[in-house]
């Protein structure tokens, strides 16, 4: 009875072992996304259209409301509202979809690359 045990339990073992070590790669490729500002200018067309309009942009959909300045942004504070839109968490049906559209690493380095921006040189 012993003998037959053995395989199966060191069976178990070894699939939890599997399970741990995907998990913590996982996670750990999660924690590895870093912004580089230099990857941004491709991926921040769809920011400039509202965001990069000087003067005080308003917009009208859906309501109208003054569409709020992005550069000098903290990275942190960027990414938590993308991820916020993103989840839905965060409601506006225009920044929601591109929120969407962007991957972990689009988030990371567009809001690496307007923390290091002002009002000024962010329509940039």
């Amino acid at each position: 009875m012993k003998k037959t045990l053995a395989p199966l339990v060191l069976a178990v073992f070894v699939c939890l072992g599997s399970i741990a070590s995907i998990a913590s790669i996982g996670s750990a490729a999660a924690a590895e996304v870093v912004g580089n500002p230099k990857a941004a200018p491709g991926k921040i067309e769809m920011c400039i259209g509202c965001h990069g309009i000087a003067g005080g942009y308003k917009t009208a959909f859906p309501e109208v409301y003054q569409v709020p300045k992005i550069g000098g942004q903290s990275a942190k504070y960027i990414e938590a509202a993308l991820k916020s839109y993103r989840k839905g968490d965060r409601k506006h049906p225009s920044m929601s979809g591109i929120a969407r559209s962007m991957s972990d690493q689009d988030i990371a380095d567009v809001a690496a690359y307007y923390s290091q921006q002002n009002s000024t040189t962010a329509a940039r």
